[in-house]
């Protein structure tokens, strides 16, 4: 095992649990805003709000950690990415900016407010369709050189591309389905029965979209990139374990064991995204880059993986903290509706 492959598994591990956590957070503010349009709103604000106050402040840590560590480790991609996804990413900085801003005014200022609580949820599904420019980029076939020897973004073949509307589908359909298989779980928690079962049926309706536009991405990458595809297709079991875990979660979610069930989601999508990854390796940029021509200096590598593994031992334990006395803690969680 070498140096570069443990410096790119830490930042997946962190971009992991970015997906995760944002997910939930992202998916439980549009749910939040939809039901308001729906005039079911007094149904989930309750089992949502006591969700997100506890922990909308925590869930970009992740993401932080992995930009600082990406540059930390492949001092290369900064020109890169840096460059070619200047627009993108800042649209998606100011999005996180409006999306928290809006939140605590719609929280510890005009409580009720429905146009703040409208805003997070909109930008809690733009955040990820913008972020994902990143893993489309990634592919290659979207970067031109200038005429000066500069690169660029080709934003009309990134717009036009089915296959970067796959991942941006997919990116929409997973926080919706995550979300709500975890919002599942938290209503039989706080058992409030009529939460659940709106969250239950959220779960059914967003899962087949999510597993179809994953199918989606795979038939496009055979088009767009078939060295990836041909990666893909060397651990296909790996994607064979992704898809029987969404069926177990979905037979969990019948059998309601919401728990289970939402455990059997993460796995489902551990095994799909570190698939992803392991057949998109060793570029982090096809073709231009690679995780060993981009590799920091081994003494600077050393100490980030040991100041990532730190940092990782010091925010699950601040996760535990926060899952223990608010996000799983029934007395706080089965309150009156507000």
């Amino acid at each position: 095992m070498t140096i570069e492959f443990i410096g790119i598994s830490v930042l997946w591990l962190f971009l992991f649990g970015y997906v995760i956590v944002a997910s939930i957070d992202f998916g439980a503010g549009f749910f939040n805003a939809s039901t308001i349009v729906s005039g079911k709103h007094h149904i989930v604000n309750s089992v949502i709000q006591r969700y997100l106050s506890p922990v909308w402040e925590i869930t970009n840590v992740f993401l932080i950690f992995f930009f600082v560590g990406l540059v930390g480790f492949f001092p290369k991609t900064a020109y890169y990415f840096g460059t070619v996804l200047l627009i993108p990413i800042g649209i998606s900085i100011i999005l996180l900016t409006l999306r928290g801003s809006y939140y605590a005014f719609g929280t510890y200022g005009a409580k009720g407010n429905i146009g703040y609580t409208i805003v997070y949820g909109i930008t809690g599904l733009l955040i990820p369709a913008s972020l994902s420019t990143t893993l489309i980029v990634s592919q290659g076939g979207f970067i031109v050189k200038t005429a000066a020897g500069a690169i660029d973004l080709d934003y009309y073949a990134l717009l036009t591309s089915p296959f970067a509307w796959s991942i941006v589908l997919l990116s929409l359909m997973s926080v919706l389905f995550i979300s709500a298989s975890f919002l599942a779980y938290y209503s039989s928690v706080a058992e409030d029965k009529e939460a659940l079962r709106l969250f239950r049926k959220y779960t059914w309706v967003w899962s087949f979209p999510t597993l179809i536009t994953a199918v989606g991405i795979i038939f496009e990458m055979k088009r767009h990139n078939p060295t990836h595809f041909e990666g893909i297709l060397s651990i296909w079991w790996m994607f064979i374990l992704s898809f029987l875990c969404f069926l177990v979660s979905l037979w969990l979610l019948k059998k309601e064991k919401y728990g289970w069930s939402f455990i059997s989601v993460m796995f489902q999508f551990a095994f799909a995204f570190y698939a992803y990854g392991i057949s998109h390796y060793p570029y982090l940029l096809y073709p231009y880059l690679t995780i060993y021509d981009s590799f920091t200096n081994e003494a600077m590598a050393y100490a980030l993986i040991i100041v990532f593994i730190l940092g990782f031992l010091l925010l699950i334990p601040s996760l535990y903290l926060v899952f223990k006395l608010f996000i799983l803690n029934k007395p706080y969680i089965k309150k009156e509706k507000v």
